[in-house]
This record gives C-alpha cells, structure tokens and sequence, in this order.
C-alpha cells in the first residue's frame, strides 16, 4: 500500500469519526431539546392547573367571606336597626341612631356588592384585590390593616397575580383565625422588574418545625415554586411572622 493509499484510508476514517461526532452531537443535541421541550410542557400544564385551582378557591374564599358578612355582620347591623326603629316608636329622639346604623348596612351591601360581582372581581389587579381585602378587614374590625405601595407599580401577569393573591389570602386567613394578631402591614415594593411583596403581623408566631413544615406553609411555597417567585416565612414567638415573596416581571 502506498502513501496516496494510506492518506485516502487515513482520510476517510477522520471523515468516519467527524460524520461519527456530528451524529453523536446532534443526537444528544435533540435528545435535550426534547427533554427541555417536554419539562416547558409539563411546567406549562402544572402552572394552568394550579392557575384553575386557585382561581377555584379563590372563588370558594370569596363566597365564605360573603356567607360570614351577611349573616354576622350585615345580619346583625338589621337586626339593631331593626331594635332602634321599634325603640323610636317610644322615644322619637333615637331615630337618628336608627337611620345611622341602617346607613352603615347600606354602605356594607355597597362593599360587599364588589366581591359578588365577578366581572369586577376579574378586571382587578393584584393591588385592587389586596386594598379590597385590607379595607375589608379594617371595616369588619378584623385587625388593624395597614398596605402601602412604593415604586412605579406594573403587572407581572394576570396569571402569576391571580395566584401571588392567593398566597397572600391564605396568610391572611391564617393571621386572621390563627395569630391573635392585632396589626397586619402589607408592603409592594416595585423596582425596575421586580416584585417584592412582605405581610407581617405581630401575632403569637411559633418555631415548631412542624408549624413550618404544615399543609398551608407548603401550598404556598409550591405555588411560589410555580410561578418562579423566591418565598420565604419566617416566625417569632410572641412577635409575630412575616412572609416575603420576591415576584419577576
């Protein structure tokens, strides 16, 4: 075998080992993008049914705080005008205390005529839905709520709003019946494409590990997951609890 021979076979084979490479190369090139493909996919349909869960309990929330008003809160706001105006048939002067508290049903129905209608509810954006229940609670005299925005406010997505909120709801709903706090602060900081969101109340707060490690602490950590929001709870004993949620345009 000559020289031009052995170039010609030595040729061919780093053709071989080139095409060989190539191949290898674009196999696990597309066996990745498959991959990244299908985790996009799968993240896609975890994030639309987590998005239709919370949508659903958002709404099942919202029925149970309008079931509450309406028979503890508004129910009892008639039942003393009712009282008054029997009063008044005796003493006249005390139809003014009457006419008061009926004023004030009327202006709770108002309040409460918000939550009912779900087309209102869907045009709000994630602080609407939050002022909403921050004035909610300081009008039924759940607590002391206090809310503030600092920064140029935008959206990060009606979607990822949608369940943020319901994050929120959930501590609230757990300061409100758990904490035996008497203040909740809510602050939106907004910065150029970024989020951060902290509630804090001065409740009882706890460090048992389990506390931390509950059904309702991880609902909200997987959702934070979901929409790729950094989460964080952190609690003191006879200081209170403060989550913080940093949430990207």
């Amino acid at each position: 075998m000559d020289q031009t021979e052995i170039a010609a076979l030595v040729s061919v084979l780093i053709l071989l080992v080139l095409v060989g490479i190539i191949i290898t190369l674009v196999t696990v090139f597309v066996r990745r993008k498959n991959k990244l493909l299908r985790e996009q996919k799968d993240a896609q349909e975890a994030f639309e049914t987590e998005l239709s869960e919370t949508q659903i309990e958002i709404r099942e929330e919202t029925l149970r705080n309008i079931s509450w008003e309406l028979h503890d809160n508004i129910g009892q706001l008639m039942t003393l005008a009712k009282i008054q105006v029997q009063l008044a048939k005796e003493k006249p002067e005390t139809i003014d205390e009457a006419s008061e508290t009926i004023g004030k049903g009327i202006n709770e129905l108002r309040a409460l005529s918000k939550l009912i209608n779900p087309e209102a509810l869907k045009s709000l954006n994630l602080r609407e839905a939050i002022r909403l229940e921050m004035e909610r609670f300081n009008r039924i005299g759940f607590i002391n709520a206090n809310y503030s925005v600092v920064g140029l406010p935008f959206s990060i997505g009606s979607k990822k709003e949608i369940i943020v909120f319901r994050i929120l709801q959930e501590f609230f709903s757990n300061t409100i019946k758990h904490s035996k706090a008497t203040h909740l602060d809510v602050v939106l900081i907004y910065t150029e494409n970024e989020l951060l969101i902290t509630a804090k109340d001065n409740g009882v707060g706890f460090s048992d590990e389990k506390d931390f490690s509950g059904i309702g602490i991880k609902n909200m950590r997987n959702r934070a997951k979901v929409i790729d929001a950094e989460f964080s709870i952190s609690s003191e004993p006879k200081v209170g609890t403060m989550l913080r949620m940093l949430c990207k345009e």
